[in-house]
C-alpha cells in the first residue's frame, strides 16, 4: 500500500497524497485526461481495481477486473497528451508503462506496455474509454 508521504507511482515526483492519492483515496475528480491516466496507472501499481472500474466508461467497462499480483509496475513515461484539458470533452494520452513479471517461471522478466488511451469527459468526470497497444 502506498503511504500518503511516499512518492507517487505515476512519476510526477510529487507525494502520493499530493498527486494520485487525491483521486484514489480522497475521491476527488481528475481535472484532465492525463491526470486520470496517471491515477489509473497508480491504481494498477497499488492494486486498486475498484478505482479502475469506476473510472472506466460504462460502454467499455468489464463486469469484473482481476489484477495480476505477479506483475509489478515500476515506471510510467507519458509520451504525449492531445486535448483532454479541463475544458475539453475528449482527449488521448500516449504512454509507456514499465513492469516486471515475477510469476515463478519468468522471475524478474521486464516488459513494457505502450498504449494510446482515449478518454471522454461526461458530467464533469473524465472516464477511460479504450486504448490501442503500440505506437
Amino acid at each position: 500500500m502506498t503511504e500518503h508521504d511516499d512518492r507517487c507511482p505515476c512519476g510526477t515526483g510529487e507525494t502520493y497524497g499530493e498527486c494520485c492519492g487525491r483521486y484514489l483515496a480522497d475521491g476527488r475528480r481528475a481535472p484532465t485526461a492525463e491526470a486520470l491516466m496517471r491515477s489509473r496507472y497508480t491504481a494498477f501499481a497499488t492494486g486498486a481495481a475498484h478505482y479502475l472500474l469506476v473510472t472506466w466508461h460504462p460502454s467499455t467497462r468489464p463486469d469484473l477486473l482481476e489484477l495480476d499480483d505477479e506483475m509489478a509496475w515500476h515506471r510510467l513515461d507519458v509520451v504525449r497528451a492531445d486535448a483532454g484539458g479541463p475544458w475539453d470533452d475528449a482527449g488521448t494520452v500516449e504512454f509507456v508503462a514499465h513492469y516486471r513479471l515475477d510469476d515463478g517461471t519468468a522471475i524478474g522478466q521486464r516488459g513494457r506496455l505502450h498504449e494510446t488511451s482515449h478518454f471522454v469527459r461526461e458530467d464533469g468526470r473524465w472516464l477511460y474509454v479504450d486504448g490501442g497497444i503500440g505506437a
